[in-house]
């Protein structure tokens, strides 16, 4: 059995004795979750914040856009940004369910690391995807061990969980990818002028915009945004808005008893119709019956 596996064995048993059913957990550690499932899953939207998950055990799809990204155990994936994502747990059964670590960061946090790296960045300013995926390699996942194995030890977290997620990240920028994370804090950096355009469209998704006024809060014309926008995020700034509004359209819409046409007023459309088509393009079924259908799932399972 190879370090790597046995490090993964443990951090699984962690996670185990952390969860005592599906879904996410919080834990005693700030920003650190759990993810467990035991079987498959349908395709979840929602939106990723900046945050770093490692796979323990099982596999998963995730969809930003039209890229997919695949990974399964000893894989990690990385968002820089708030990204709006499918994500299927596709690999995961009662006897070895799904187990995932997930670990958000803010890019106040990657900022003051590389303050104190002294310049070590330099790695260019050109916008890079926000979201990919690693191989976890063994001083990384070392660290991530140390961090989890702290839930034992609460005594100890508020010393060295700030320390333990320092090297974490501090690690992660020094991988493949890395540099996807630092430019979304440098300032002047085109993933930093996008990220303050993404922050916008995500606090007033509700309202309509004008390209050319996102342009001149990002500093850039508007082909140029329009240009690393998608570079960054695999979707224009409308179809990233239209992703938003969606999915809180589907929240509502879970959550209270309402109809359709009142909720699409409520997240920005001015058409019901056109809120249904985009509704059912995106979700593959019209509101009503894509509600119904979710909830007699819901209910199976808890029956089940």
């Amino acid at each position: 059995m190879t370090i790597e596996s046995v490090q993964l064995r443990e951090l699984g048993e962690v996670i185990i004795r952390n969860t005592s059913m599906d879904g996410v957990h919080s834990t005693a550690i700030p920003s650190l979750s759990f993810i467990r499932e035991s079987q498959k899953t349908e395709p979840i939207h929602g939106v990723f914040r900046p945050s770093f998950c490692i796979i323990v055990q099982g596999k998963k799809e995730v969809f930003l856009a039209k890229e997919q990204f695949n990974y399964g155990a000893a894989d990690y994936i990385v968002s820089s940004v708030h990204l709006p994502v499918t994500g299927q747990v596709v690999e995961a059964t009662l006897e070895n369910p799904y187990l995932a670590f997930k670990l958000e960061f803010t890019p106040k946090e990657i900022l003051e690391l590389l303050s104190e790296a002294k310049g070590q960045s330099g790695q260019g300013k050109n916008a890079k995807r926000a979201l990919y995926i690693n191989k976890v390699e063994l001083s990384l996942l070392d660290a991530v061990l140390r961090l989890a194995r702290l839930l034992d030890k609460k005594q100890d977290i508020p010393i060295l969980s700030p320390l333990y997620k320092k090297e974490i990240l501090y690690l992660i920028m020094q991988g493949k990818h890395g540099s996807a994370l630092e430019q979304m804090a440098i300032a002047g950096s085109q993933t930093y002028q996008i990220r303050h355009v993404i922050d916008h469209i995500k606090k007033n998704f509700v309202q309509s915009f004008r390209i050319e006024d996102l342009a001149e809060r990002a500093n850039m014309s508007a082909a140029t945004l329009h240009r690393y926008f998608k570079e960054v995020t695999a979707m224009s700034p409308i179809q990233f808005q239209k992703n938003l509004r969606l999915q809180e359209a589907r929240r509502l819409l879970l959550s209270e008893s309402t109809d359709a046409a009142d909720v699409a007023f409520r997240v920005g459309y001015e058409s019901p119709s056109q809120f249904s088509r985009e509704y059912s393009r995106m979700y593959g079924y019209p509101p009503k019956e894509d509600i119904k259908r979710v909830r007699e799932q819901v209910d199976h399972q808890i029956n089940a």
